[in-house]
């Protein structure tokens, strides 16, 4: 008989299907081999599924792949994990701390009094050293845009940042160059609209997914440094992708980062293997 694994896929950091970022969530009662899972993921083909593992007298342990390989940290598959839990296991909880295996627990909060499925993620912050972009390869930069950056941060990501919004918008990307840089790349500007504070936008050619179009956990780099910059704690970042997605931001405690946003579930079913 076919072993069955429930699978949804659930639009994160969006209020609407096919807005935001796509992410597939399983829902496990026993183990699966690394191998499986990333079997799956090559099956769903989005840039990321979440796996909840459900263990008895324990949190939920939380894991991310791509089509590639497992990930250290995915936001947008991160909420979409937390909305399944939430709305479908434990419809009476308003909040899920998962376990992870690389970057401890992540708690994630149900928005009291919201007429949405919005949702609030306490992740970690990564700051990223300061790099001059005198440092980073030429090719990175000249695949990108013939503007070059003004600052730069070296976190898990690369984290360039540009003069003004439209330089964001400008970039089109030589992908096919940048799937020979290793980490992933955010570009980031302030907002030319009033009502975000910055915009931003994300490339993970290495990874098989050219832009990803709504990512958390970019945000882990990006809210420190707005932070710093604009004197504020509370922010909205627009990250402006074809799909687009809006991120509520706020730092916390120093070392960590809220960010809130909504899911809509467009898809249910079953895997059979």
């Amino acid at each position: 008989m076919a072993h069955e694994i429930k699978i949804w896929q659930v639009d994160s950091f969006a209020k609407e299907a096919f807005k935001g970022n796509p992410a597939a969530v399983c829902v496990l009662r026993e183990e699966l081999s690394d191998a499986l899972m990333q079997n799956i993921a090559i099956e769903n083909n989005l840039s990321e599924t979440a796996f909840i593992l459900m263990r008895d007298g324990k949190a939920p342990l939380l894991r991310w792949f791509t089509p590639m390989f497992e990930i250290d940290l995915c936001g947008h598959a991160t909420l979409a994990a937390a909305h399944i839990y939430l709305s479908e296991l434990e419809q009476s909880a308003d909040e899920v701390e998962f376990d992870t295996k690389f970057v401890g627990p992540l708690k994630v909060v149900k928005k009291a009094g919201s007429n949405t499925d919005n949702y609030v993620m306490n992740f970690p912050s990564r700051a990223g050293d300061e790099v001059g972009v005198e440092e980073i390869p030429a090719f990175v930069l000249d695949a990108l845009s013939t503007k070059k950056p003004v600052e730069a941060r070296q976190s898990r990501d690369l984290m360039l940042v540009y003069e003004c919004e439209d330089d964001i918008r400008a970039i089109d990307p030589d992908f096919q160059t940048l799937a020979q840089y290793k980490d992933f790349i955010i570009v980031t500007a302030p907002s030319d609209d009033p009502q975000y504070d910055f915009v931003s936008r994300f490339f993970c050619a290495d990874d098989g997914i050219a832009e990803d179009p709504v990512t958390g956990s970019a945000d882990c780099t990006l809210a420190p440094y707005w932070a710093q910059r604009s004197g504020k704690k509370k922010m909205l970042a627009h990250q402006i992708s074809k799909r687009g997605g809006v991120l509520d931001i706020e730092i916390i405690d120093g070392d960590r980062v809220l960010i809130g946003g909504d899911a809509v579930t467009v898809l249910e079913g079953i895997f059979k293997i």
